[in-house]
């Protein structure tokens, strides 16, 4: 009878400090304890010591290093709960120490103490350790099948890099949950290795929401918008229910396509969820940067005004939107009405600011605000900052004082800065700043065929065909190989139709050469001469009027103006930079067809209208 009244005392006692939240409150329980003689019960100060553990401001080695050490013949789960603090706390040798000294006293580990140990190494990325954990679950036996602690081993693994020794637990294990299958899938995913990731996810016999969103994100992650829909729309079908999480992921994934279809569609599923952008600020920030990346940015303010709350976050989105628009002064407003909330901004919020700067030509503002952003804001510039500023100073001709910044900056300069001084010196027509760009380019991104493309374009405006020779025989020594350039436009069916550079298969080509003969010959009334500079190979100007004319977005213009309703805004978006003659074409045709042309490349938005781009020119 007294062993039952013990048993439900300690059970009581559990209860109670399961509510604690404050060290006094701890205290008195504790008090309570040793008047009923139970500081000797490690299940009750097993408890203690977790819940005193959980508090931050109590370092371990003084009250709950006492309290443990007060137990005479503390069990397994009471050593784990002290391995588990130091562990959480990063201590990870601590925690090791005392394991050894758990396995000198015979006493046999259980699951948590294993789990404990790999959660620990895996956050230090230790995997010398982990992998001796792994060995003492061998070595000790009987945890082969256990799956909390092959969970551990695997998350373990993922974290420390090793991928394969995770995949190995996981084809080991007789038995696996959703969590075995989810973390390798998660950990496909980030290295984007996608196959592998889905070919898990088809074996899963029970998929959960965290499965599919897993799947949902990783083909996002991966610019794999397409396939992000599709997963997404086979989720919907199959009844799971969605997250925010998944819900960002998909919204991430519309944003990359830049369709109008897919946008309203989204947009309609959060507002018929529990997740709807007025109420929620991660759904709506997600919409506003989807919006603005399908080349509605009235409508991702639209989102914006109607938020009731909003954080730096929809801010920084609403801000960048503008920006990649060439809609400075709205950006710069914008910003100016967050400073005078209470909302704070950050290392996004001025990437976005200087971005507008640059793209407007506002070289006074962006200084001023690159000075002050540390001491009037307390965000210290990074590489990111510096690359906006490289930007800003190149793009208006002050390549040297450029150069000047880059070589003062306080951490190394990383290639987004030298790509910002590249493409500043080929707008400029400078290839001996070019050069110096493309040596630092050249070491820091040995594989990257951007940077070796542009210094040669930048060699070719200047006429200098042999160091363009010479710069094409290094990308051949290298098996460098060009991205094709490729450009879509989603018609008023919401189908998307593909356009890459010389493309031929399109099934109504014919049709396209036709209009783009057409346009080409009403451009030539207005005054139309190719550019043919931005052609980079010695060939003849007829054969560089012939590539010219075979240009992805060229296509898709065409197709647009064939495809569409007559007044209707076409929308075009471009895996690559939009050359020089492309832009030329594309500011005559809003002339001479009466229609607004906006096209989307990797850098930014341009608006054309009656002639003339939202860019001013100055891109």
């Amino acid at each position: 009878m007294i062993n039952l009244q013990r048993k439900v005392l300690e059970s009581e006692l559990v209860s109670i400090l399961q509510g604690c939240t404050t060290l006094n409150q701890i205290k008195r329980v504790h008090a309570f304890i040793y008047r009923n003689n139970l500081n000797q019960s490690s299940y009750v100060i097993t408890k203690l010591l977790r819940v005193l553990t959980t508090l931050r401001h109590v370092p371990i080695h003084t009250y709950p290093l006492l309290l443990f050490s007060q137990v005479h013949n503390p069990n397994p789960f009471l050593w784990t709960a002290l391995i588990r603090a130091y562990a959480h706390k990063g201590d990870i040798f601590e925690a090791f120490r005392l394991y050894g000294s758990m396995r000198m006293k015979c006493t046999g580990p259980v699951s948590f103490t294993f789990s404990a140990l790999f959660s620990a190494c895996g956050a230090a990325r230790d995997a010398r350790l982990g992998a001796q954990v792994h060995a003492q679950t061998i070595l000790i036996g009987g945890f082969a099948s256990d799956l909390y602690v092959n969970n551990t081993m695997i998350d373990m693994y993922v974290k420390c890099g090793l991928l394969p020794c995770a995949r190995k637990v996981f084809d080991e294990m007789p038995e696996r949950d959703v969590v075995s299958w989810t973390s390798l899938i998660v950990a496909y995913a980030k290295i984007g290795d996608m196959g592998s990731a889905g070919e898990l996810f088809d074996e899963l016999p029970v998929k959960d929401m965290v499965a599919w969103s897993a799947m949902v994100n990783g083909y996002a992650q991966n610019a794999m918008p397409k396939k992000a829909l599709e997963f997404f729309e086979l989720l919907r079908n199959e009844g799971v229910e969605i997250d925010e999480v998944t819900l960002v992921g998909v919204i991430s994934a519309c944003a990359q396509l830049g369709a109008s279809k897919y946008a309203n569609w989204i947009r309609d599923i959060a507002g018929s969820s529990r997740f709807r952008s007025e109420n929620n600020v991660l759904v709506g920030s997600a919409l506003i940067d989807m919006y603005s990346k399908c080349g509605n940015v009235e409508e991702a303010y639209n989102v914006f005004k109607g938020m009731k709350e909003r954080n730096v976050f929809s801010y920084s989105s609403m801000i960048v939107g503008f920006a990649i628009h060439g809609s400075a002064n709205e950006a710069m407003k914008l910003f100016y009405e967050m400073l005078k909330t209470e909302i704070k901004p950050n290392h996004v919020t001025f990437v976005g600011v200087l971005t507008a700067c640059s793209h407007a030509g506002m070289v006074d503002q962006g200084q001023q605000i690159f000075a002050t952003m540390e001491k009037c804001y307390g965000v210290a510039p990074t590489a990111d900052h510096y690359a906006c500023m490289a930007d800003l100073l190149g793009r208006a001709g002050h390549l040297e004082k450029a150069h000047r910044l880059i070589e003062t900056m306080p951490m190394k300069p990383n290639g987004a800065v030298w790509g910002a001084l590249l493409g500043a010196s080929h707008i400029h027509g400078n290839p001996d700043v070019a050069e110096t760009a493309s040596k630092h380019l050249f070491e820091l991104e040995p594989d990257n065929i951007g940077n070796y493309l542009l210094l040669s374009k930048t060699y070719a405006s200047a006429g200098r065909w042999d160091d363009v020779s010479r710069v094409r025989k290094l990308m051949k020594e290298k098996r460098l190989k060009k991205n094709p350039g490729y450009s879509w436009f989603e018609a008023k069916n919401g189908i998307i139709h593909e356009f890459f550079a010389g493309d031929v298969t399109h099934p109504e080509i014919t049709e396209i050469k036709k209009e783009l003969d057409d346009l080409m010959e009403r451009l030539k009334t207005i005054g139309y001469l190719p550019n043919l500079c931005s052609v980079s190979y010695d060939i003849s100007d007829n054969e560089k009027r012939r590539i010219l004319m075979t240009h992805s977005e060229k296509l898709a213009l065409a197709f647009g103006l064939l495809r569409s309703d007559a007044g209707s805004t076409i929308k075009i978006m471009k895996n690559l930079r939009i050359c020089e003659d492309c832009h030329i074409v594309m500011c005559g045709a809003s002339k001479v067809t009466g229609r607004k042309i906006v096209v989307r490349d990797n850098m930014r938005f341009h608006h054309f209208l009656h002639g003339a781009c939202s860019c001013g020119n100055f891109w």
